[in-house]
């Protein structure tokens, strides 16, 4: 297990009297695809959370509730022990955050309450139910576009960003599209909210490589992402 703690930058603490607020708790889980190191440099330099890596087999070990207010997904498996299955659904009706980024959205194919209703999308390796495979592309110049107005989106202009696209693609109709792109080799919508209601769940289908790991604005993507995941 390996932690991340963000430091207060010099002169922002606050004043004596004013309590500072604790920062969110993260649980970023790993495993299953490979991924650039720099993925990790997403998460610094931000005293408003504290990231700890929790990679698989052990990811879902334990009572989450206890540990972790935000779960951050960059992993890429299909199956968990049913135990560890159990913690991650009680963590999620419990009303805490999830935030899954990329191919993240390739996680436990089989388990239809969970692409269905929690990730409200899902990237299929195989045609399923009279739909065809998903496909992807690397290195992909994407023009990115805010879709209306929402926390998550501030300080997100419209972008060009070098990642990956996914197409073919199952996207929930009720999701709510916060980014999304006209890019031929793109289903359209590249980050959402899930309509489930027991929690807050934001995906975001770009984040593939290092272009994409140190762009500002994706960086700031996902931080506004897990701070409004965790009801900040």
């Amino acid at each position: 297990m390996f932690t991340r703690a963000a430091l207060w930058a010099a002169g922002a603490a606050p004043a004596p009297t004013t309590p500072a607020e604790p920062p969110v708790r993260v649980t970023l889980v790993t495993g299953g695809h490979s991924h650039d190191p720099g993925f990790y440099s997403v998460f610094d330099n931000n005293p408003a959370i504290r990231v700890t890596v929790n990679p698989h087999p052990v990811a879902y070990r334990g009572d989450l509730r206890k540990s972790t207010d935000v779960l951050v997904l960059y992993d890429m498996v299909q199956e968990v022990p049913e135990d560890q299955r159990r913690n991650l659904t009680q963590f999620l009706e419990s009303g805490k955050g999830l935030v899954v980024l990329h191919h993240a959205l390739m996680d436990f194919n089989s388990w239809e309450w969970w692409w269905r209703d929690v990730m409200a999308g899902r990237y299929l390796e195989k045609p399923d139910r009279g739909q065809p495979a998903s496909t992807f592309l690397h290195d992909v110049d994407i023009d990115a576009k805010p879709a209306g107005d929402h926390p998550i989106l501030r300080g997100i202009p419209p972008m060009l960003i070098h990642d990956e696209t996914y197409k073919h693609m199952w996207i929930s109709k009720d999701a709510q599209v916060l980014l999304e792109t006209t890019h031929p080799t793109s289903d359209g919508p590249l980050a959402w909210i899930s309509p489930y209601e027991k929690s807050r769940v934001v995906v975001i289908q770009l984040g593939h490589g290092p272009e994409a790991h140190r762009h500002p604005s994706y960086r700031q993507l996902v931080h506004n992402a897990i701070l409004w995941a965790a009801g900040k």
